[in-house]
């Protein structure tokens, strides 16, 4: 018995692109209202000067999913998840400037593998 495969579309949008609320939205599943609120609480920056007019760029998709994933896998609630974000994004700019110091960053961080 055949069994039934995954069809899975999407949109690229690469650094240069820009999404409305509404396509920020849908790419994350969730409503407006919610994407609202993540600008309200300073996790997303958009461009533009009100609701309707406001633009969002792919790493403004990434950020919005990484919220989504908190929220879903750990119940964290936006406040929370705000502050796990901004930990997140402090130890990717670390690991940033161990790389460019020339560090080994696994060997700073211990290794993945332990």
């Amino acid at each position: 018995m055949e069994r039934p495969q995954d069809i899975f579309t999407g949109t690229v949008v690469g650094d240069e692109g820009v999404l409305s609320i509404d396509e920020l939205a849908r790419a994350c599943g969730a409503e407006s209202q919610w994407i609202i609120e993540l600008v309200a609480i300073g996790i997303l920056e958009p461009e533009g000067p009100e609701t309707s007019s406001w633009r969002f760029h792919a790493s403004d998709l990434t950020c919005a999913r990484r919220v989504a994933r908190l929220q879903r896998d750990f119940d964290a609630n936006l406040d929370a998840a705000a502050v796990m974000i901004n930990l997140l994004e402090q130890i990717e700019q670390l690991r940033a400037h161990l790389t460019q110091a020339g560090l080994d960053v696994d060997e700073a961080f211990g290794s993945k593998d332990t």
